[in-house]
């Protein structure tokens, strides 16, 4: 499944220090910034350390995230932080809602059918709007494109390694490139 840095996951940069008592600036890379709301402890890496911070507090302000570390309670102490990667580990990585999963751990995965047939690996997930697609790489030809909707994705065992799908119907041929009536595309 990839290193995937030791099974941490990115969550944030700090950008900035905010103000003189020690808080920080930081962007959000997660797709849902509320998440920080639960973090107990982070792993800030600048490239040349990483160090694990305890959160105190967090709070939002438009598109950024504010941050106060346990212990950092001065602006000279967190300058040493400006630009780090802000990481979590994975038993502190936000207990998700379920039905939602990391992109980085779907990555990989084998996916088969209900029937048992196996289909190939997830390569990709493409984030739409709408729902995200799970492009899927067969041992041979072409690659399938799963949208990741109830209907379609019955099981993600992370565990085994494997996502159960469904195909609905006409799903196979639409990318098997038949051609398409559908607005030329």
């Amino acid at each position: 499944m990839g290193d995937r840095m030791e099974g941490l996951l990115q969550v944030g940069a700090i950008t900035n220090s905010h103000g003189l008592r020690g808080e920080v600036k930081v962007y959000p890379t997660t797709d849902d910034p509320s998440r920080f709301l639960d973090l107990k402890e982070v792993v800030a890496d600048t490239g040349k350390q990483q160090a694990v911070l305890e959160v105190a507090r967090v709070k939002f302000f438009k598109q950024m995230v504010f941050m106060k570390f346990k212990g950092i309670d001065d602006i000279n102490d967190v300058l040493q932080y400006k630009g780090a990667k802000l990481y979590v580990t994975r038993e502190h990585a936000v207990s998700l809602e379920e039905g939602e999963y990391f992109i980085a751990d779907l990555i990989g995965l084998r996916v088969e059918t209900q029937e048992g047939e196996v289909l190939g690996v997830i390569q990709d997930v493409m984030r739409t709007g709408a729902n995200d697609v799970y492009v899927v790489r067969p041992d041979s030809g072409k690659e399938l494109l799963i949208p990741a909707i109830h209907d379609c994705i019955k099981e993600i065992d992370l565990a085994g390694g494997r996502m159960e799908v469904c195909l609905l119907p006409g799903l196979r041929e639409m990318n098997a490139g038949k051609p398409q009536q559908a607005g030329g595309q």
